[in-house]
């Protein structure tokens, strides 16, 4: 990678709550397991209720990529269009459970990948890092369970 990539990933790391914090060295560390791909518009990346084995978290460099979920009568229902600096996915890299949603692209995107055994790897050398996942994971949790509250009072 080259290096003015390299700080532009790293730039957006540093945007991302789990990440935020670390240390470069840290964010080293993720630069050296991270995977860019190139995906063409329409590209799914998981469908809800997907169950991987070693998941992956996304950051969309560049592109837009639509969120969406099943509704009561197995309609996709937007849930989120993300974009650049965003990311999606995370929940697979602290849970076994199945995708929760759907994601997919709606331009062409580039995308960076952090596979769930790195993240693992930099949690295990990181005391503080198990404490903010935990964190992000209840804040997430909570959001999409009144998101699921909202949608069966209407």
């Amino acid at each position: 990678m080259e290096n003015t990539d390299s700080t532009n990933i790293i730039s957006i790391l540093k945007k991302i709550p789990i990440f935020a914090e670390l240390s470069e060295e840290k964010h080293n560390m993720i630069l050296k397991n991270i995977v860019s791909e190139k995906c063409p518009n329409g590209h799914v990346f998981f469908n809800e209720g997907d169950k991987e084995q070693m998941g992956c978290m996304y950051i969309i460099k560049k592109g837009m990529v639509k969120i969406s979920r099943k509704g009561e009568t197995d309609n996709q229902n937007d849930v989120a269009t993300l974009s650049d600096n965003d990311f999606f996915g995370e929940m697979a890299l602290v849970t076994d459970l199945p995708r929760n949603a759907t994601a997919t692209a709606i331009s062409e995107c580039e995308i960076l990948k952090v596979k769930k055994e790195d993240f693992m790897i930099l949690m295990q050398s990181d005391s503080n890092m198990a404490a903010r996942i935990s964190e992000a994971y209840i804040k997430r949790d909570k959001h999409n369970s009144e998101d699921k509250f909202r949608k069966n009072i209407i």
